[in-house]
């Protein structure tokens, strides 16, 4: 991988990573490499302390603020190394999608912008009072395995808002139903289908999995245009075709309606964990059906009737301490019994690693804590940011689905080397060169403590492993030339 130190990294994972992109000259593309090669070195540290004296950090200030830079440009080489990994990776691909927020606090919010508004108390005549947060949002499309590996963002984009009214408020004067997707927001869902559908060039391979903000007729539409399938979590109940078509008679068939007088095919269990942490197993009654779908009553005229199957999974009881498990799932994917309608739900279960990644690159990679002051600087340095966090998720989630795959993988022969010299190996704990040994020790050199019964290492642990390594390589590198002196 090569978890680049602030010099030589053009030779390391970030030439893979970020070489291809499309930045307008090769200054540009060797200063990007370089500001991703000292970010890489110490995640998490603020742009100067990464950059470590005034000249470097003026670089890369005036990387940031160069307008032939833009964010697609950065991630360009990221996009094409994607495609690569789902090529060469077997079987189905997730695409999982989901939107997050990144807020800032700024003296002039306007140059940024706004995500939403929220309520802030109540003044002294009791009067609530609200104000919009300062910051952008991140769409993102993240390939990965059915075994949970990460292989790489296949779509990101970046935007804010101005000051709006508020969700509320819009409702009351305008029906969102008959709005023309190409002008709402939600638009982002169908641009990310799109766009990932096009990168990675295997629409029947791919599976675009998301929550219920993407339960979205026109993006079933397009999936089906496009030869590709989906897989999400429902939160409209639709208008349904029944045996002779839909009703008129003011008790329209819904789908809802429908699934309920399904039969339960059976039963299945998953593991669930509790506001302490503690794994829970839940049984779950599983039954699915095909349903022929209509349209938005103000959209019938452009968009067909579709037949989908609806997956629900349902909790018995009303348990204590937590909300029940109730997920109602709609896919164009054939299902036909208990196992496929398992399998499905499995798959959707792998969603919340999209949300992981992104908590990465705020807990982790600190892309909250940037001091930049612009919308145009931040989607930039954010744009690095999501591939230095990829790389962390990557090796955590790949050290677990792929252990005995060689080390060289993810480490450079210099990193390796120097794990084998800082961190012993355990008591009992026999020396390979798989990835699994060599994720676990720089996970140790991050805090990690390796007990019998510990559970596998995670991104916190690794992400400070890999800035101590970083910094034993410059300590290294550093004393090699006092060396004979």
């Amino acid at each position: 991988m090569g978890m680049a130190v602030p010099e030589g990294n053009e030779d390391g994972w970030l030439a893979g990573e970020l070489g291809g992109s499309t930045l307008p000259d090769r200054r540009l593309a060797r200063r990007l490499l370089h500001i991703a090669g000292q970010m890489s070195a110490s995640p998490g540290q603020p742009l100067p302390l990464a950059c470590q004296d005034w000249a470097a950090t003026k670089a890369a200030y005036r990387f940031f603020d160069n307008d032939r830079v833009t964010e697609q440009g950065v991630l360009a080489g990221h996009f094409a190394a994607t495609k690569s990994r789902v090529s060469a990776a077997t079987g189905t691909i997730l695409v999982l999608q989901d939107t997050t927020e990144f807020i800032y606090k700024r003296n002039a919010p306007e140059k940024i912008g706004f995500t939403k508004a929220i309520n802030s108390g109540r003044d002294k005549h009791g009067r609530l009072r609200e104000h919009t947060l300062c910051g952008l949002l991140m769409h993102s499309s993240l390939a990965v395995t059915t075994a949970g590996v990460p292989l790489g963002l296949a779509a990101v984009k970046f935007w804010t808002r101005s000051k709006f009214k508020g969700t509320a408020a819009l409702k009351r004067k305008v029906n969102p139903t008959r709005v023309p997707i190409e002008v709402k927001e939600s638009y982002r869902w169908l641009e990310n289908l799109r766009q990932s559908n096009a990168l990675l060039a295997a629409p029947e391979r791919c599976v675009h999995v998301g929550d219920r903000e993407s339960d979205i007729y026109e993006l079933y539409c397009l999936a089906q245009e496009l030869g590709t399938t989906f897989l999400v979590r429902v939160q409209t109940d639709r208008l349904a075709g029944g045996e002779d078509g839909p009703r008129h008679d003011g008790k329209a068939h819904r789908v809802y309606q429908k699934l309920e007088n399904v039969p339960w095919a059976g039963r299945h269990e998953i593991e669930l964990t509790d506001e302490a942490g503690q794994p829970e197993r839940v049984s779950l009654s599983v039954k699915f059906s095909s349903i022929d779908t209509l349209p938005p009553i103000g959209k019938q005229k452009a968009y067909p009737p579709t037949r989908l199957v609806y997956i629900q999974a349902a909790e018995d009881g009303e348990p204590e301490g937590r909300p029940k498990v109730d997920w109602r799932l709609v896919t164009n994917l054939p299902v036909s019994s208990l196992a496929d309608a398992v399998e499905k739900l499995s798959w959707y279960a792998l969603r919340w690693k999209i949300e992981v990644f992104h908590k990465i690159m705020k807990s982790g990679c600190k892309a909250e804590d940037s001091k930049l002051r612009t919308a145009e600087r931040l989607v930039k340095l954010l744009a690095i940011i999501a591939v230095v966090s990829w790389r962390v998720f990557w090796i955590t989630m790949s050290s677990r689905a792929n252990p005995d795959s060689s080390a060289e993988v993810a480490f450079t022969p210099t990193e390796i080397a120097i794990l084998d010299v800082v961190v012993p190996v355990s008591e009992g704990q026999r020396r390979t060169p798989d990835l699994a040994f060599y994720a676990n020790r720089l996970a140790r050199l991050g805090g990690y403590l390796d007990r019998a019964r510990d559970p596998p290492p995670g991104n916190i642990v690794m992400w400070r492993g890999i800035n101590r390594l970083n910094d034993i390589a410059l300590g290294m590198r550093i004393a090699a030339n006092f060396v004979g002196n």
